[in-house]
């Protein structure tokens, strides 16, 4: 889970809000590509797959999950290594504060845009419905105290979910969401992706639905356009538990997946931390 969503995190970061005849030209999976504007490395991920990581190490430590530790979590991760690809304003905000204390005083938690769906994807591992919903609700008050921001957060951590413990086929998985969570999970999306996060979810959704192989999804998450990276991020993790999917991302892209303190060979260690942790 947590390095397939890693390589759509940074596979996307390329072309994130990048011109249409460049998707268009490059997006072959043929490697990562430098951003026509930022200076992120290719094969580097950013903010979404790190909080990814503070949710998913938030799980494995087994620590109560409460607002106090959540916070700490996404502190920790920050600063032990921070990279680029967070909303100017979040970046600031992170760098000035000192703990997870300072992160809940100061927070301004109003927005309905991607930041607690980015990172929901991990939460799918607890083993039921309640407990995925329950738990996904709490993390994105932190952030993403608003009804949009919750609920692409809760539909994102219900796609993995509904595939780790295979609870139907792929088809049904827009319908199983639909029960559970407004929004408009039955009709595709079309179009440009923007900053919301119930675009990001929706569009992540109609990309895992349209086709059968990893590949394929990575593929149509990018020609998407607009706000790739979290789309990339939130359908390749959750189509990485599913049976029905093909796992054949290119080897280029996990060989060249950034390999420091917290690249492919710990996201690999922390995956299977996280699946141990719940079985």
């Amino acid at each position: 889970m947590l390095v397939e969503l890693a390589i759509g995190d940074a596979y996307g970061a390329g072309f994130e809000y990048s011109p249409s005849s460049m998707i268009r030209e490059q997006n072959d999976l043929s490697g990562y590509v430098q951003h026509p504007r930022h200076q992120i490395q290719p094969g580097y991920y950013t903010d979404d797959a790190q909080m990814s990581i503070a949710i998913a190490e938030a799980i494995v430590s087994g620590e109560p999950w409460t607002r106090e530790n959540l916070a700490h979590y996404f502190v920790s991760a920050f600063k032990r290594d921070p990279r680029e690809g967070y909303a100017r304003g979040f970046y600031g905000f992170l760098q000035a504060i000192n703990g997870g204390d300072e992160f809940l005083a100061k927070i301004r938690p109003h927005s309905d845009k991607s930041g607690a769906a980015m990172r929901a994807v991990p939460i799918g591992i607890f083993p039921t419905v309640k407990t995925v919903i329950e738990r996904c609700k709490l993390q994105a008050t932190l952030t993403h105290d608003t009804p949009d921001g919750i609920n692409a957060a809760v539909a994102a951590s219900l796609m993995s979910h509904y595939f780790i413990y295979q609870l139907g086929p792929k088809s049904e998985l827009p319908q199983f969401i639909h029960k559970r969570v407004p929004g408009p999970w039955i009709t595709p999306w079309q179009g440009k992706v923007g900053s919301k996060g119930m675009m990001s979810v929706h569009a992540a959704l109609t990309a895992v639905m349209a086709h059968d192989s990893l590949s394929e999804i990575l593929k149509t998450c990018i020609a998407f356009t607009g706000d790739v990276d979290t789309v990339a991020t939130i359908a390749l993790g959750a189509a990485s538990c599913c049976q029905e999917v093909e796992q054949n991302i290119p080897p280029v892209l996990i060989e060249t997946l950034e390999n420091g303190d917290y690249g492919l060979d710990y996201l690999r260690h922390l995956d299977g931390q996280l699946f141990q942790a719940i079985t």
